[in-house]
């Protein structure tokens, strides 16, 4: 979306990301996905009288892992607080977050937008408990609740309202949930809302100091929806605002089927929530050696692996692909290791295995051609057992029926690379073509396409090509004498 002249949008995301943990967050609750309605609570998930929270370990090591490779401090004495709101899905009354103390302060993430690079910094990272789910049913007027999710354990990575456009904001996204799935920090599962964002949008004069009033697009769990959700509300405030409105602060939805925002409630402001200390849960101390056992334990982040990959001599565009997400930067490393062409490699990923994909609809994680056999493939384009163009065909049965390369080969027969047949098959069609032969001669070199093209014809693609040019030259060049 091109915003309008003379104006600027200014946008913030909160992003809640699950993290992957078994249990809960002060609780040894299950955190499974997909269970029947309310089979995955406790006494302490539904906050019955006398129980006590007892923080998950795992979570904490998760949030500091996230931290660290975002450049945040780390505290060292973070605790956690009450936020009171009274919400069906809310079992407490409240909900158990942290304010003043987050883990995680400051940081910054790196972001790609029409090929420049742009750091948009981040206020904090936070750890939460997750709130229930509410199942609307229309047709019979009333809501249900599923306290599964409640109690699930959260960071919420709250970035600095720096971005400009949407097309920023989704970058920003995905830059960070490439990271938390490198992390293993969460599995990045949108479709079951383990990594989703509230969007926060306001417009201003170009050139204005002063922040607009700004509205909260809550809990979209799409890359693509964010984009639309965020130019839809750009538009609207824009357009009451020129209309002699003023833009009212409060959360509102996003209805992607209707292509519209709708208002949901007033936004409230951090002093509704009451925010105190939890009586019931004591500071969160790190000390050194759990500290630096973190620190240890850090994996390689994706924007190494791109310059890792860079290193490698793929182009910049060629690293942008293929680390895009995890899966692929895998697949693709799975199968280097077997072949040790990333040029090669990096090409028919590219090429024909995500052609084929997007034709589907499907992720490189759902590939009927695993790794190690693509890499078998490749390996037989660089023995010269196949050609390209072999090899091409031999992918489309591979995708389509799941054959291997080596019951291919066997049945369609492998590339001709002997001499004395291929030049055999030059001078059978030579003789066979004296005119274009006698116009080759005469100064028409481009005609050398034409011989090599009968002589691929005639041995069904099989003869290697770069056999067939060097033996169709010679044999031409030594009629002039």
């Amino acid at each position: 979306m091109s915003i309008p002249q003379g104006w600027e949008a200014v946008i913030g995301l909160e992003i809640h990301v699950q993290l992957a943990t078994e249990s809960k967050l002060f609780t040894a609750a299950s955190t499974q996905y997909g269970a029947g309605p309310n089979t995955h609570v406790d006494p302490v998930t539904l906050g019955m009288p006398g129980v006590l929270p007892v923080l998950n370990r795992e979570a904490v090591e998760l949030a500091m892992r996230l931290g660290l490779a975002l450049g945040c401090e780390i505290d060292r004495k973070s605790r956690f607080a009450r936020k009171h709101y009274f919400y069906p899905d809310l079992p407490k009354g409240y909900q158990i977050s942290q304010f003043e103390r987050p883990i995680c302060s400051g940081g910054q993430l790196t972001i790609r937008v029409d090929g420049d690079e742009r750091v948009v910094c981040l206020n904090r990272i936070h750890l939460e408990e997750d709130a229930g789910k509410l199942v609307h049913e229309s047709s019979r007027d009333r809501s249900l609740v599923d306290y599964n999710r409640a109690g699930v354990s959260l960071v919420e990575t709250v970035s600095e309202p720096e971005m400009r456009s949407s097309a920023e904001a989704v970058a920003y996204m995905r830059a960070l949930h490439q990271i938390v799935v490198a992390l293993g920090v969460s599995d990045g599962n949108m479709e079951e809302g383990n990594f989703r964002c509230d969007a926060n949008v306001s417009v201003r004069p170009t050139g204005q100091a002063e922040l607009g009033t700004r509205t909260e697009l809550k809990n979209i769990n799409s890359f693509r929806f964010v984009g639309r959700a965020i130019d839809y509300e750009i538009g609207r405030q824009i357009a009451h605002i020129e209309s002699g409105g003023e833009v009212v602060q409060e959360t509102r939805l996003w209805d992607d089927e209707a292509g519209v925002s709708r208002a949901l409630r007033s936004k409230e402001e951090a002093h509704d929530y009451r925010y105190f200390p939890d009586p019931d849960l004591m500071e969160v101390e790190i000390d050194d050696a759990w500290y630096e056992r973190v620190v240890a334990s850090m994996p390689e982040l994706p924007a190494a692996r791109r310059e890792r990959f860079i290193g490698l001599g793929l182009t910049d565009y060629d690293a942008d692909v293929l680390t895009q997400t995890q899966a692929r930067a895998d697949y693709f490393e799975a199968v280097n290791g077997q072949v040790h062409d990333p040029k090669l490699v990096a090409n028919w990923i590219q090429g024909e295995l995500l052609g084929a994909l997007n034709a589907e609809g499907k992720e490189i994680e759902d590939s009927p051609v695993g790794a190690e056999a693509l890499g078998e493939l490749l390996g037989l384009i660089g023995d010269k057992t196949v050609s390209s163009k072999m090899a091409k065909s031999c992918f489309a049965a591979m995708f389509s029926e799941g054959v291997s390369p080596a019951a291919w080969v066997k049945e369609h027969g492998g590339q001709i690379t002997d001499t004395g047949a291929i030049e055999a098959q030059v001078r059978e069609v030579i003789e066979a073509n004296p005119g274009q032969v006698e116009q080759y001669l005469g100064g028409k070199e481009k005609l050398l396409g034409f011989f090599v093209g009968r002589v691929m014809q005639a041995t069904r693609g099989k003869a290697n090509p770069q056999m067939v040019n060097e033996l169709v030259r010679r044999l031409l060049e030594e009629r002039r004498t």
